[in-house]
């Protein structure tokens, strides 16, 4: 499945447009990486996801995701 196609799903869900799905989605990520509150087992999971920059944008992290449920 396409990520285009994940997004329109979703945004048709949830009767909002893909534009907000990414946004909420890219929010959510933000604040998860962002209140770790110092867990060190929390940030050891968070490092497994491939991202370019410090939190992995919904993109990179639905990727990471459909290859963990594929394994």
């Amino acid at each position: 499945m396409s990520m285009r196609k994940i997004y329109r799903e979703v945004a048709k869900k949830h009767g909002v447009s893909v534009k907000e799905v990414k946004e909420e989605m890219q929010k959510a990520l933000d604040h998860a990486y962002s209140n770790t509150a110092d867990d060190g087992v929390i940030v050891a999971y968070q490092k497994q996801v491939p991202s370019k920059g410090d939190i992995p944008t919904p993109e990179e992290f639905i990727k990471y995701a459909v290859n963990k449920v594929k394994e």
